[in-house]
């Protein structure tokens, strides 16, 4: 489905991509297929030459001769007689480019928008110059729900996720077919074309399970003993999506003044949960145990979009005692921690604080904690400890 121009919504990266290019300076901007990047840049921004790598036609040709862009682009420098912003779509699928953006970058001569819907080609190899210091990188996500909010609700979003094509999407049938879509297209144009891995087989059974086990601790001993791989293979298979920008690390604080034992492997959140049910193969129909894990799922996702948003620096963590004790997410920004609990309850209490307050009696650079709920409104359960409503989680990042 193609969104119309009517149907467009607004997104709240945009005064970061206008603030980095009001200083002149170029972006790499990433995120997973389908989020909206090219629609955004085409809506908001005006550009003075539009390439797309997407395009097998232009592909080809800038593969066979790299330099052919060169001469392209030295006409369009020539024609507007100032330097040009140049938006190139998708950059990860010929990243011998760089070498070529990065001369022009550094003589001055153009300014630049890169789009791209995986890191890995542009990560990984000797070759591949990411342009250090010459660009800001920003990230775009689903839809958070100051977003999308007025499209659709909560139960919608745990089910269906908040890709904005399938939020524009009328019907959940039409929206299962184009989420079940959606990952045979990554399966088959990300992971088979690009030859990222070798065992197709072993990877589709790994990407359920991975589903399935997201915003878990990872346990790579079972995962590897499920799918019958190494545990060396179940890492590298988590670094592919992590690559491909379809799941998202959390690393654990794993620093503490007291004898606890710190667990110190990570949780990968998939980006979205509508392809995150489509991945693990799960129907619409979900139990009250899955809403609770999904909506702890659903704001984790929040925080890293309005970090990714807002502040770019911040962090978004977990912590968790080997004993038992563990607090879902923990928002870091210059050496301050706000630990944040999720609870499905409307009206938790200090029974379901018992964990922050550990949290809070450790660090001392943890003013204060949150419980994220459906309480329709904030009220204190402790003096450091809040229940703050789901829809409130952007107020969390005007405290870091």
């Amino acid at each position: 489905m193609i969104i119309k121009p009517m149907d467009y919504i607004n997104r709240k990266i945009l005064p970061r991509i206008e603030a980095a290019l009001a200083r002149g300076k170029s972006i790499l901007f990433l995120g997973p297929r389908q989020t909206g990047k090219t629609t955004l840049i085409k809506q908001k921004i005006s550009v003075d030459a539009y390439f797309s790598l997407l395009d097998p036609r232009v592909r080809v040709r800038y593969e066979k001769d790299p330099l052919l862009l060169a001469k392209e682009l030295d006409l369009v420098i020539e024609k507007t007689g100032k330097k040009p912003l140049i938006f190139i779509d998708e950059i990860q699928k010929i990243p011998q480019l760089m070498d070529l953006i990065q001369l022009l970058i550094d003589a001055d001569k153009a300014q630049f928008i890169l789009t791209g819907s995986s890191a890995r080609k542009l990560k990984h190899g000797a070759q591949i110059n990411l342009l250090p210091g010459r660009v800001v990188i920003i990230y775009m996500d689903s839809l958070s729900w100051q977003e999308c909010k007025n499209n659709t609700d909560l139960d919608d979003i745990l089910i269906y996720g908040s890709l904005p094509n399938v939020i524009m999407t009328k019907g959940s049938q039409n929206k299962n077919d184009d989420l079940y879509a959606y990952t045979s297209i990554y399966l088959e144009e990300e992971v088979r074309a690009e030859a990222l891995v070798r065992n197709i087989g072993g990877f589709a059974r790994f990407l359920e399970l991975a589903a399935s086990e997201s915003g878990s601790v990872i346990n790579a001993s079972k995962l590897s003993q499920f799918i019958g791989v190494a545990q060396s293979t179940i890492a590298d298979y988590y670094q592919i999506l992590e690559d491909c920008l379809i799941t998202f690390r959390i690393d654990p604080i794993i620093k503490t003044k007291s004898k606890r034992r710190l667990i110190k492997a990570p949780k990968y959140l998939f980006f979205d949960l509508g392809v995150r049910r489509a991945c693990a193969n799960e129907g619409p129909t979900l139990s009250l145990k899955t809403l609770g894990d999904l909506f702890e799922q659903f704001v984790g996702l929040e925080l890293i979009r309005y970090v990714h948003m807002d502040k770019p620096h911040a962090k978004v963590h977990y912590w968790k005692d080997a004993s038992g004790p563990e607090v879902d997410f923990v928002l870091e920004n210059e050496q301050i921690y706000i630990p944040i609990e999720v609870k499905w309850s409307e009206n938790p209490n200090l029974h379901d604080a018992k964990h922050l307050i550990k949290f809070l009696e450790d660090y001392p650079n943890a003013p204060h904690a949150y419980i994220i709920c459906r309480t329709p409104h904030a009220y204190a359960i402790h003096e450091k400890i809040t229940a703050l409503p789901w829809q409130e989680i952007i107020s969390l990042f005007e405290k870091i």
